[in-house]
């Protein structure tokens, strides 16, 4: 048996028809570069999230870059977030002039640990990323208290959480604005590159608006320095057709990740992932922690599993933060978890078949601790 790590063929032969027809409509308008399809995805998608205002942007990094700068951060300030996220997280910190803190994780749910995150406030502090990470939510109300504490903003990564829960709210609904990726392996993905932000301040939102498109208030008038972080008209079509599955979908991995739960329960050498009481996860990737994770994905390969590792180096190690000084050891956590973790395979259309197959082949591959 064949198992891929992902199979978008899959989802588009499940979906064809509402896709073609969306792609034609676009093209029979010709509203390439953002217009009514991407108006009409935004609508849905902030009514989706229990948001007043969606804009949507080119990709999910600048989702978070334009926040941050429409949120003001620049040169001097300083973000708290987590080194073990995809560097997208810190490169939007960088990119507005400000540096990036991490905090690390804690060790159940691999999130941002409220403990420390008193202790890397400065006076430079502006705001705080916590990372929804591989589909679940941070503990945001402790998060909230020390940013009001403090007067900070809290803007939520949700770029691997799309319609996950916290304590009952969906994710970019919580902080003052949240970031979302439509990569195409998201649980919500465009056929491309595609972002959104999702926020209850309007002017936030109206000012994120302008920075998308090169500054302007109205045509050919610039009352900002901004850039061009449109979305493409396909790509919202796309999405509004896929927005409609979402719920599905996402019920489909919660399924397949119980069905992993059940399977690798008391496996020895295997830790499998923990959901948060406070949480809906919604497994945009179930990680399993291994001791010896390199030669088991090799094994797992040569039975034709497909896995992959997120994120082998976190982002303090890594050669473009080298400048930071942040020593191995520096976040111990995160970095065991960098070390550890595999993905396995989980998407809407996997099998229980294939979800046994895997769970069989871990087993007979993995080696319990001596």
């Amino acid at each position: 048996m064949t198992v891929p790590f992902l199979d978008l063929k899959a989802q588009y032969q499940s979906i064809k028809d509402e896709i073609d027809r969306a792609i034609q409509s676009v093209v029979d308008a010709c509203a390439f570069a953002g217009g009514p399809f991407v108006e009409k995805f935004e609508k849905e998608f902030a009514e989706y999230c229990g948001s007043s205002h969606c804009v949507a942007v080119g990709s999910g990094t600048e989702a978070l870059r334009l926040i941050l700068e429409a949120l003001g951060i620049a040169e001097g300030d300083e973000v708290i977030t987590v080194p073990n996220t995809f560097i997208a997280t810190a490169e939007a910190i960088s990119l507005c002039g400000a540096k990036p803190v991490f905090v690390d994780v804690n060790e159940r749910y691999h999130t941002i640990d409220p403990e420390p995150l008193r202790l890397a406030i400065t006076r430079a502090t502006r705001a705080i990323i916590p990372v929804h990470l591989y589909g679940q939510p941070a503990d945001l109300d402790p998060i909230l208290d020390i940013a009001k504490e403090h007067g900070l903003s809290v803007v939520e990564d949700a770029c691997q959480a799309h319609g996950a829960l916290y304590k009952g709210r969906r994710t970019g609904s919580i902080g003052v604005a949240a970031a979302f990726s439509f990569y195409p392996g998201k649980n919500l993905g465009a056929y491309g590159e595609g972002g959104a932000v999702t926020t209850d301040d309007e002017e936030l939102a109206a000012k994120m608006r302008m920075l998308r498109d090169h500054g302007q208030s109205s045509k050919y008038y610039h009352d900002l320095v901004g850039t061009n972080g449109r979305m493409d008209g396909i790509q919202g079509a796309v999405l509004s057709v896929k927005l409609r599955h979402l719920e599905a979908w996402n019920e489909a991995r919660i399924s397949h990740a119980a069905l992993y739960d059940e399977l690798l329960d008391g496996l020895e050498g295997v830790t499998a992932p923990e959901r948060a009481p406070y949480a809906r996860h919604v497994y945009h990737i179930y990680g399993v922690h291994l001791s010896d994770r390199d030669r088991v994905q090799a094994a797992l390969k040569e039975q034709g599993i497909g896995c992959g590792i997120h994120y082998p180096v976190p982002i303090h190690l890594q050669k473009a933060y080298g400048s930071l000084g942040l020593a191995r050891g520096s976040y111990p956590v995160s970095e065991r978890s960098a070390a550890r973790m595999l993905s396995l395979p989980i998407y809407p259309e996997l099998s229980d078949e294939q979800v046994r197959y895997v769970s069989e082949c871990l087993a007979g591959t993995v080696e319990p601790p001596s």
